[in-house]
């Protein structure tokens, strides 16, 4: 992300002063495009301060705002926190950066985040630790914001904000150990959704021996926080697994049982299955649906579904070229079982399908949205992984019984 500096130019339209140990901004600074400015003191904007970086700055010390701290729209303002020793990220007012990198050598953590950031680009995690967990600050991405070179020496310890309607992977962890969640796109703009991560066991606070009969062995080694802060949509929620290190060898390989999101429930006090569909070769699990709560997850082993009967049988390839062979979303013996919801997503958690009494009068998924939708009906789906939540009633010993089957389908719409 390094530019090629041609010119070595900023200005002030009022002052800055150079003094022993620190620089400070008292009126406006401007950093213009094409421009580095270097700052080996600690920077200090003051609270008449208007600090602008359209080109590029590097800070070696710590760094505070009590003023404006941002860069315009159309420019790539580009902050590098390249410290010799521990930088403090400190300040009042919240600073908006466009794009930033940190790369901080000295031991962890490596910055210590007191202030609020707000990035609106990209964060560059390359070296040392973002930790707000232990020094109440904030850090913030927005619509479209993303991070790259996340790993476990290099990502924030404390709780991450997305704003905005994108989906998004929370570049978050604990105990020098990355481990992040990943939400799908939220309805609006102006929703917003808190991350944090625990290496720790959630047993003592949130008791496992108080779960739903379906639940068997919860990770004792790790905890995720996700909570609504603001909006009303919801979001399917993606964790991932690492039996070398945090998921117990017992959650991943017990063969009668599943591995499933769980989530303590803070109004019955008890831990609830909230499901998903693994994705054995990138170790993750997603909600088939949309959560039905916020608050603490982690992953555990639950009962399999009793099937109502063995003639319910998945076919997951879809490939409408007309050939008659797997032209639509095949579910074999479905029709006996009219009351059923059928629901496909994209891999952003997008609904593009969605029926009922699937299969019957022609409603059957052969590759297009349903119109009814976040993605027009009349567009052809490109090619590639969806998954799919069926839900059928079907009679068990007199009976009625509601049973949910979700996976993988693959399109080839080429």
């Amino acid at each position: 992300m390094k530019k090629n500096v041609t010119n070595l130019f900023f200005f002030f339209f009022t002052t800055v002063m150079f003094s022993q140990g620190q620089t400070t901004n008292t009126g406006t600074l401007y950093v213009s495009p094409n421009t580095l400015m270097t700052v080996v003191s600690d920077f200090n904007n003051t609270d008449s301060g208007e600090y602008k970086n359209d080109g590029e700055v590097l800070l070696r010390a710590n760094f505070n705002n009590d003023g404006v701290t941002t860069f315009s729209p159309n420019q790539d303002g580009y902050t590098r926190f390249e410290g010799f020793s521990t930088q403090k990220i400190t300040g009042t007012v919240p600073s908006e950066f466009k794009n930033l990198l940190f790369f901080n050598t000295n031991p962890q953590p490596a910055f210590q985040l007191s202030g609020d950031i707000i990035i609106f680009g990209n964060a560059e995690f390359n070296q040392g630790i973002v930790n707000n967990d232990n020094f109440g600050g904030t850090i913030s991405f927005e619509q479209d914001a993303n991070h790259t070179s996340t790993w476990n020496g290099s990502h924030v310890d404390g709780e991450v904000i997305k704003n905005g309607s994108t989906d998004f992977i929370y570049p978050i962890g604990d105990k020098n150990l990355y481990r992040y969640a990943r939400i799908s796109a939220p309805d609006a703009i102006a929703d917003s959704f808190t991350g944090k991560y625990f290496f720790e066991n959630s047993n003592p606070s949130y008791p496992h021996t108080s779960k739903l009969p379906e639940i068997g062995l919860i990770n004792d080694k790790e905890y995720w926080t996700i909570d609504k802060t603001n909006g009303t949509s919801d979001i399917l929620l993606t964790l991932s697994w690492d039996e070398t290190v945090t998921t117990p060898a017992e959650i991943v390989a017990f063969p009668e049982r599943e591995i499933h999101i769980v989530r303590w429930d803070e109004t019955a006090n008890i831990w609830v299955d909230e499901g998903g569909v693994a994705d054995m070769a990138n170790k993750t699990i997603t909600t088939a649906v949309e959560v039905s709560g916020y608050g603490i997850f982690t992953l555990a082993r639950v009962a399999k579904d009793d099937a109502a009967s063995n003639c319910i049988k998945i076919f997951n390839g879809v490939t409408p070229n007309g050939d008659t062979y797997n032209d639509y979303f095949f579910i074999e013996c479905i029709n006996n079982y009219p009351k059923n919801t059928v629901e496909i997503y994209n891999r952003w958690g997008v609904k593009v399908f969605e029926t009922e009494n699937y299969d019957s009068n022609g409603n059957v998924f052969n590759g297009y949205s349903d119109g009814r939708t976040t993605i027009d009906g009349s567009n052809k789906l490109p090619t590639g992984t969806y998954f799919y939540v069926l839900t059928y009633e079907a009679q068990q010993n007199g009976n009625s019984r509601t049973h949910k089957q979700a996976g993988y389908l693959h399109l080839s719409a080429d």
